[in-house]
């Protein structure tokens, strides 16, 4: 996230361990623009914040056609942002999956080859897994699912055209912050052939249990006896 205030930070310890894959978490809603309000006045408001609400926030997108060259402006910008850190950008996905909207996969599509996009995140959960392993919210479970086999079904083909890369498919997103040890020793043994991502939001605060999931000896030694390569985006 190339404008938060801990960037800074995060991009210095990127740095100092190159064989990370850090890719941009392009930032629409739920955070702070990197253009000013004079520039992007129908996305930010005075303090350079955007809207919280994901979906009154993806109407808005869908319906106000002048937004769309606003969201443009600020999507190169962010871009902008990434390539002044010196990283190699692994991949691009976007907060709450705000990269599959229809009109921002539109933008970024258009822009591919300018903004350098060659890896995304195809956001698609099989539903059939998590149900096998994991309980939790139903109606957020089967709602998520069918909202991102949709998206992830029209993105899958404009990625196809660009020759864009992607893996096969997202574990995590129906966990809804609840990715536990539990549930990666569970998932590890189930993956499908081929690739797979497993995404979270580790901290040392809030999501705890997340960050002990994926630096558990247990997790670690399971991946190990499925023989399972730990690779990034770019080593697709």
């Amino acid at each position: 996230m190339v404008n938060e205030p801990s960037c800074a930070g995060a991009v210095a310890q990127a740095l100092a361990h190159p064989s990370l894959g850090v890719g941009l978490h392009l930032t629409l809603l739920l955070g702070h623009s990197g253009l000013g309000t004079y520039r992007i006045p129908g996305l930010v408001n005075e303090r350079n914040e955007f809207r919280n609400g994901p979906v009154g926030t993806g109407f808005r997108f869908f319906f106000l056609r002048s937004l769309r060259e606003q969201l443009r402006a600020e999507i190169h910008e962010q871009f902008r942002r990434f390539r002044e850190t010196g990283l190699p950008m692994d991949h691009v996905n976007g907060h709450l999956h705000m990269h599959l909207h229809p009109v921002i996969l539109d933008l970024l599509m258009q822009d591919a080859s300018l903004l350098g996009i060659e890896r995304a995140r195809l956001t698609f959960d099989p539903m059939r897994v998590n149900l096998a392993i994991s309980r939790g919210n139903n109606l957020y479970r089967f709602s998520h699912a069918m909202i991102y086999r949709v998206l992830s079904a029209r993105a899958r083909r404009a990625f196809a055209r660009q020759g864009i890369r992607h893996t096969t498919q997202v574990f995590g997103l129906l966990q809804n912050s609840c990715v536990s040890q539990r549930y990666v020793l569970d998932l590890l043994p189930r993956l499908p052939e081929g690739d797979s991502e497993l995404y979270s939001h580790p901290s040392l605060d809030e999501f705890r249990h997340e960050f002990d999931a994926l630096v558990s000896p247990s997790v670690k030694a399971e991946v190990t006896r499925q023989n399972i390569q730990l690779i990034r985006y770019q080593d697709l």
